[in-house]
């Protein structure tokens, strides 16, 4: 596919979310740029034919009568629309067209364990209730960079044939086998059929697919790091693999092609770890997208909140009906020490496997090793042109940003000491690397003037065991929404750093081009890497509850999640960083209560959202309308597991929220009310009814929240927990309430 700012033309009744765009694409066709048109929902009729249909509109709006040229996608098998080459003229019109929900550029989006588990609670073997059967019917969708499919942890082993549900195909393309565990796969980045392959040649998609539902796999390390079972949550589940991403990026309209695909191809579950660098409208958003039309047919879409944290509002997966998932750190750590020419130790992080052994190398700070061509603040960092080769050779080279790494290893260095940006998480480099805290470098600078000939050795990496464990990792993005800011998100944490899984020897841990080392497990930290944690708690969930809705199984997961507490003053450290707390697999699946949402209910949260009756009927495919009374709607009162509500600081308010819950817990039983305040809270709470009798299961039951305060200020979110209790089930539902200057 020619590269260009694609645009997606989607014509049925489904919303358009805005995907993390890393660049638009830019194609060879003149002024023309790839864009998605996005149709809403398929038709009903059964004269309809997309691609017909699709074809048709392009003539009528290039004026060409033949457009295989211009015609990149067409999506027909889940949702309605296109992707296709026009010019900015063309797409205007476009867009003015009655039938077309939106168009919008093709933009590439980013791709964002021995223990992981069982730190939360999903042990090896018998200690850990499942039902294999039915989790052998279960198929993951994972949509990443495809995958490695001669993996111990993809083996199909004791495997039975696919399920009878499974629609799909595999198209993995040259130098790709699927099995019954990889039971299906499509590779949407080839330029022509002949390149396609749903090979990894990253690692990212084998790590994701593996965290999800990968076999258990003994004796698994990284260089002896981490060693133990890998495994997935649901080990005994199939996967269908996606890939719509190269060394490239992610292109939005690939996305499209993929969870049209996948929604068509009997999936279960969607995991996908890709993210949006801006946040666009929900019309504009391919994962937005692909996620409502899911939901309708009851998969659930777990997506990654993004790594652009610790600022606010920098989280880019805010549906409603998306999962986003956050991450934090385990209970393991890997460290890596610097012992200096004095003795002194310096605890850094780092999962280095290279072994100086105990020889003591001259220490050069980069700006002291700098060419007269660059500036001093440029060398400190390393960056590339920026330092000499002959004060660097030989030698450990501190480097202030983790950019230099491989300038200083180019230019013949031994290894190099860093100023660690994110102290929560370790990283993987192609020679001798430790990441030290500010005061630890700080400490060693000061050892470097003080001393006439520098020295120190990097050790190899150990493990250790991390006492701070739950906390969310600082590059894990936070809320408040900047879509909706009534709806809390994230929704939940994961592990997220230094998680050991599969991946692929297509590619070296670090993809640098002086990193020859090819393995089979990897350590990798990112949202990306929660993501399919959770992927693989609901899919663990759905296995004892066939039946459920989507929103059913992420409400069971976020009203058992262990609570969190912040970790410090404002609001990248409160619910805006983790949601409803940490997931918990096994209470999961024994909610009691859960709060259910149907695509209708979301329709009119779109309506109160000020979208049209026009679009709605489109996006819905069905006789939806946006009456003045649904208009009215708040946003606050969908029907979620969290309540948030965004206020003024400087003046009293009073707040309600409108919540139903069912019963799916045990036949009779009687729920009360209990309001967990933190120490110093303002915030008035009252709950109406107080007690839920409920008589019969799927029993459903309405209540109302009313919050009340004078000013709360802008600096700090206020919070409160909302416990609904049988004596048996405790139905956990956050509070918050938050002004912003």
């Amino acid at each position: 596919m020619a590269k260009g700012t694609a645009f997606i033309f989607l014509f049925s009744s489904l919303l358009v979310l805005s995907l993390s765009s890393v660049s638009a694409d830019k194609d060879d066709h003149g002024d023309q740029q790839v864009y998605i048109v996005y149709l809403g929902s398929l038709p009903s009729r059964e004269e309809y034919t997309p691609m017909s249909d699709h074809m048709s509109i392009l003539q009528e709006i290039t004026g060409e009568s033949l457009i295989e040229n211009r015609l990149v996608r067409s999506y027909k098998k889940s949702f309605n629309g296109f992707a296709a080459r026009l010019t900015e003229s063309e797409r205007k019109r476009l867009a003015g067209m009655e039938r077309v929900v939106s168009v919008f550029p093709s933009r590439k989006l980013k791709l964002q364990t021995t223990s992981s588990w069982n730190f939360m609670g999903l042990k090896e073997g018998i200690k850990t209730k499942r039902t294999r059967s039915i989790e052998s019917d279960t198929i993951i969708g994972v949509i990443d960079s495809g995958i490695y499919p001669e993996s111990d942890s993809f083996s199909d082993q004791g495997f039975g044939p696919p399920p009878k549900k499974w629609k799909g195909t595999c198209a993995g393309g040259k130098n790709f086998t699927c099995n019954n565990k990889v039971i299906g796969a499509r590779d949407y980045t080839a330029k022509s059929k002949a390149n396609q392959t749903a090979r990894d040649y990253s690692g990212h998609g084998t790590h994701t697919a593996s965290i999800a539902a990968g076999n258990a796999v003994a004796n698994s390390n990284f260089y002896g790091l981490g060693n133990g079972t890998a495994r997935g949550g649901v080990p005994a589940a199939r996967i269908a693999v996606y890939k719509v991403c190269d060394n490239e990026g992610c292109d939005g309209e690939a996305m499209m092609s993929a969870f049209d695909d996948a929604i068509a191809d009997g999936v279960d579950v969607i995991s996908i770890s890709i993210v949006l660098d801006n946040i666009p409208p929900f019309e504009e958003d391919p994962i937005a997208i692909g996620a409502f039309h899911a939901m309708a047919v009851g998969v659930l879409t777990v997506n990654a909140a993004g790594n652009n944290g610790p600022k606010i509002s920098t989280v880019t997966s805010t549906a409603p009906w998306v999962f986003s998932v956050a991450a934090s750190v385990t209970n393991r750590a890997f460290m890596a020490k610097v012992v200096l020419g004095d003795g002194k130790i310096l605890i850094g992080r780092s999962v280095n496997t290279y072994d100086m052994n105990g020889t003591n190398y001259p220490l050069v700070y980069g700006k002291s090793a700098a060419l007269s061509t660059c500036s001093v603040d440029k060398a400190r960092l390393c960056e590339p042109k920026c330092l000499d080769g002959k004060l660097v050779k030989g030698k450990i080279v501190l480097c202030d940003s983790t950019k230099g790494l491989i300038e200083a290893q180019k230019l013949g260095a031994v290894g190099s000491i860093v100023k660690n940006p994110e102290p929560d998480r370790a990283f993987i480099r192609s020679f001798p690397v430790s990441f030290l805290s500010n005061d630890d470098y700080k400490s060693l600078v000061s050892y470097m003037n003080s001393t006439k000939n520098p020295k120190a050795t990097v050790l190899k990496s150990e493990e250790i065991s991390n006492q701070r464990a739950p906390l969310v990792a600082s590059f894990s993005s936070r809320g408040p929404s900047s879509i909706v800011s009534d709806i809390l998100k994230p929704d939940i944490t994961a592990p997220g750093v230094e998680i050991l899984a599969a991946y692929s020897p297509d590619s070296s841990p670090t993809e640098s081009e002086f990193d020859t080392r090819r393995v089979k497990y990897s350590v990798l930290s990112g949202t990306s890497m929660a993501c399919p944690h959770v992927a693989g708690v609901a899919a663990y969930v759905k296995t004892f509850h066939p039946q459920w809705s989507p929103s059913m199984i992420q409400s069971a997961i976020m009203t058992t999640a262990w609570p969190m507490n912040a970790s410090g003053s404002g609001f990248v450290s409160t619910e805006f960083a983790y949601g409803s707390g940490h997931v918990d697999p096994i209470d999961a699946i024994n909610p009691g209560l859960v709060y259910e949402l149907t695509k209708a209910d979301h329709i009119n949260f779109l309506c109160g959202l000020n979208y049209t009756s026009d679009h709605l009927r489109i996006i819905s495919g069905d006789n939806s309308t946006c009456t003045k009374e649904i208009s009215k709607t708040l946003p606050r009162n969908l029907n979620y597991p969290t309540m948030s509500a965004k206020v003024s600081g400087t003046k009293p308010f009073n707040i309600t929220f409108q919540r139903t819950v069912t019963n799916v817990g045990m036949q009779k039983s009687t729920y009360n009310a209990k309001v967990v305040k933190f120490p110093g809270s303002k915030l008035s709470i009252k709950v109406s009814p107080r007690v839920l009798s409920m008589k019969s299961m799927n029993e459903k039951q309405s209540f109302m929240v009313t919050v009340s305060s004078d000013s709360i200020g802008t600096k700090q979110p206020v919070s409160a927990n909302l416990i609904w209790s049988d004596g048996t089930h405790n139905v956990r539902s956050p509070i918050i309430v938050y002004a912003m200057s």
